[in-house]
C-alpha cells in the first residue's frame, strides 16, 4: 500500500523537534506542500530553511495567532488539508508533589497541550468544510490513556484532555468529510526533555522499562510519523475517532 499526500496542503506544529520534524519529513516526502510551525524560532528555522518547509513561528495557545497562521495557508495555497498537533510537552516542568504544583505551571501545560488544538482545530475546520475533506491529527500520549511516567499531573490531565477532544471534534467534523484521530506514543528520545527523563533512569530503571515494551525496543520519531502519515491520507478515510497507541506494545 502506497501512501502518498499529493495536492494536498499540511501544517504541522511543534516542528523544532523530533516527533513533528518525522511528520513533516514524510508528509513532504509523500507529496504534500508542508508549513511547519513552533514557538522556537530558531530551531525551526534550522530545520525549515534546509528542506523548503514553510515556517511560521507560532505560539499555538494564542488563539488569534493561531487563527491567523491558518488564514496565512488558506490565502497563500487556497486550502489547508492536513492538520498535525504535535506541539506541546511539559514546558519544562518536572514531576513534583501536589503541594507543590502552581496555577500558572498548570494552565501553562494546557494552554500547550490542550487549546492550541482546540485553536488550530477551529480555525482550520472552514477550509476543510468547504473542501468536504480533512484530516486531524492530534499527537496525544501514552500519559493520555494513564498516569504519565513524567509524574506530571498537569500533562496527564491535558493529554487526556486531548484524547477526549480528539473525539468529540471527530463528531462534529466527521459529517464534512473530515476525521480526527490521535496518536498515543510510547517512550520516544526525540527532544532534550524526554532525553533528561531518559537518563534520569539510570541503567537499572532504563532496562525495566525497555522490559515492559513487548518489543523491546524504545520508539523512534518515524516511528509515530509512520502512523501519522497513514492517518492523514487519503487510506484512512474511515478511520475517525481512533486514539492509537504507538508503543512497542507497552500498553
Amino acid at each position: 500500500m502506497h501512501i502518498r499526500h499529493d495536492g494536498r496542503v499540511a501544517l504541522v506544529t511543534g516542528a523544532a523537534q523530533g516527533i513533528g520534524q518525522a511528520i513533516a519529513k514524510g508528509l513532504q516526502a509523500g507529496g504534500a506542500r508542508v508549513h511547519v510551525a513552533d514557538l522556537d524560532a530558531d530551531g525551526l528555522s534550522a530545520f525549515a530553511k534546509p528542506d523548503g518547509f514553510v515556517a511560521h513561528v507560532l505560539d499555538v495557545s494564542n488563539r488569534k495567532a493561531a487563527g491567523d497562521t491558518v488564514r496565512a495557508i488558506v490565502a497563500r495555497e487556497g486550502q489547508v488539508d492536513i492538520l498535525v498537533n504535535a506541539a506541546g510537552g511539559v514546558r519544562g516542568q518536572v514531576g513534583r508533589p501536589i503541594e507543590e504544583v502552581g496555577e500558572d505551571d498548570w494552565r501553562a501545560i494546557f494552554q500547550a497541550n490542550v487549546d492550541g488544538a482546540f485553536w488550530l482545530a477551529q480555525a482550520a475546520a472552514p477550509a476543510m468544510k468547504q473542501a468536504r475533506f480533512g484530516r486531524i491529527v492530534n499527537i496525544a500520549s501514552g500519559a493520555g490513556l494513564r498516569p504519565s511516567l513524567t509524574g506530571i499531573q498537569a500533562y496527564t490531565a491535558a493529554k487526556h484532555a486531548l484524547v477526549g477532544l480528539t473525539k468529540q471534534l471527530s463528531q462534529d467534523l466527521g459529517p464534512s468529510g473530515i476525521t480526527c484521530n490521535a496518536i498515543a506514543p510510547g517512550f520516544v528520545r526525540s527532544n532534550p526533555t524526554s532525553e533528561r527523563q531518559w537518563q534520569s533512569y539510570g541503567a537499572e530503571g532504563q532496562a525495566r522499562l525497555v522490559e515492559s515494551i513487548h518489543t523491546r525496543r524504545l520508539g523512534t520519531a518515524d516511528d509515530i510519523a509512520a502512523a501519522a502519515l497513514f492517518l492523514a491520507s487519503d487510506r484512512a478515510s474511515w478511520i475517525s475517532g481512533q486514539i492509537m497507541s504507538v508503543d512497542g506494545g507497552r500498553s
